[in-house]
């Protein structure tokens, strides 16, 4: 039986990473060797001395909702609000706590200008709620909603854009694509200059980050689907590297996940859009991606069950170990790993 409890490691309090490194590139970089077995401590920035001219990068360009919200009943208690998926113009799916003041049919105030309305439950214990605001809906989310940060990070983000990729595009997460947060606009021109191409694609991150696997047995865990897509360039562009045998890195486990959800048996590409479900855990066959630059996370996650499955479980949880020792700093603001 493929078991949660192997992927288990222990992790000192300390070393969860409550602020983000500055500047962005100055984080630790583990760069790991599937060939040789060697492992090296860098600087992030020294990821260009592991790109070669005819990679491709491929970038996740989804953006962070302000999608936390704070909302009360008519008879004033609080209740929070995170925004997980949206189904049309007014209806969201959403996360509410304390889920006993969210029954169907109850009305909640977030503002002057934005409200919503319990429609109904679903099978997993979301909320399916109706808003009712007069303006953008994307405006008056600026201005009243903060950052969904996951729950181990206590500090208060200070800059918002520092929970955002710089390449950011489409709003739609409730979460950053953690990986891509290292990278600064210049370390990105200087990476392409060196004859790298960059492909974008697209994956809303959603609850599947914050839910943990309750499953003993890997095999009975379903994953949250998350909406992604893969345009016209991003499959050119990957597509050839594959033809011509040159190396597809994923900067990700979100866009490893768009990836081999999109690719064929050869790992080509077809420009489509959907929901993916995907679980990627040993022993899985990449179709696509032949290198990955990735954060630490989390004992037990679908994410460390997904890098396990991209270099071995036991190579995995000795990297771990050994993160651990040297003082690295784990989860969405922590340092890095590249896998290749």
């Amino acid at each position: 039986m493929l078991k949660k409890s192997d992927y288990f490691y222990e992790l000192p309090e300390a070393q969860i990473a409550q602020t983000p490194a500055e500047p962005r590139d100055s984080s630790r970089l583990l760069v790991y060797d599937r060939a040789t077995g060697k492992s090296e401590d860098r600087i992030f920035r020294d990821i260009k001395e592991y790109l070669r001219p005819g990679d491709v990068l491929v970038i996740n360009n989804t953006k962070v909702l302000p999608a936390r919200l704070f909302a009360y009943t008519e008879n004033g208690g609080r209740v929070e609000v995170l925004l997980l998926k949206r189904h049309d113009l007014n209806t969201w799916e959403v996360l509410v706590r304390p889920g006993k003041k969210a029954k169907p049919g109850v009305r909640l105030t977030v503002s002057e200008e934005l409200s919503l309305t319990v429609l109904d439950r679903t099978e997993t214990g979301e909320r399916i709620v109706e808003f009712r605001f007069d303006g953008v809906f994307e405006d008056i989310l600026s201005r009243v909603g903060s950052m969904p940060l996951p729950p181990y990070i206590h500090e208060k983000l200070k800059d918002k854009d520092r929970y955002q990729t710089v390449y950011c595009k489409t709003d739609g997460s409730a979460a950053a694509p953690t990986a891509g947060l290292h990278f600064t606009k210049q370390l990105l021109a200087e990476i392409e200059a060196m004859g790298v191409q960059v492909a974008e694609v697209l994956l809303h991150v959603g609850l599947g980050t914050f839910r943990p696997v309750k499953e003993e047995d890997l095999t009975n865990h379903v994953m949250h689907s998350e909406f992604y897509r893969v345009d016209e360039r991003a499959a050119e562009i990957v597509n050839a590297a594959k033809r011509e045998g040159r190396r597809v890195i994923a900067v990700g486990t979100t866009s490893v996940r768009t990836l081999e959800t999109v690719a064929d048996e050869n790992g080509f590409l077809r420009p489509c859009n959907g929901d993916t479900s995907i679980f990627i855990y040993p022993p899985y066959r990449f179709k696509c991606v032949d290198a990955l630059i990735t954060n630490f996370h989390l004992p037990e996650s679908t994410l460390i069950m997904l890098v396990s499955a991209f270099m071995g479980r036991e190579r995995c949880l000795a990297l771990y170990k050994q993160a651990v020792e040297k003082k690295y700093r784990f989860f969405s603001f922590g340092d890095a790993m590249m896998i290749v």
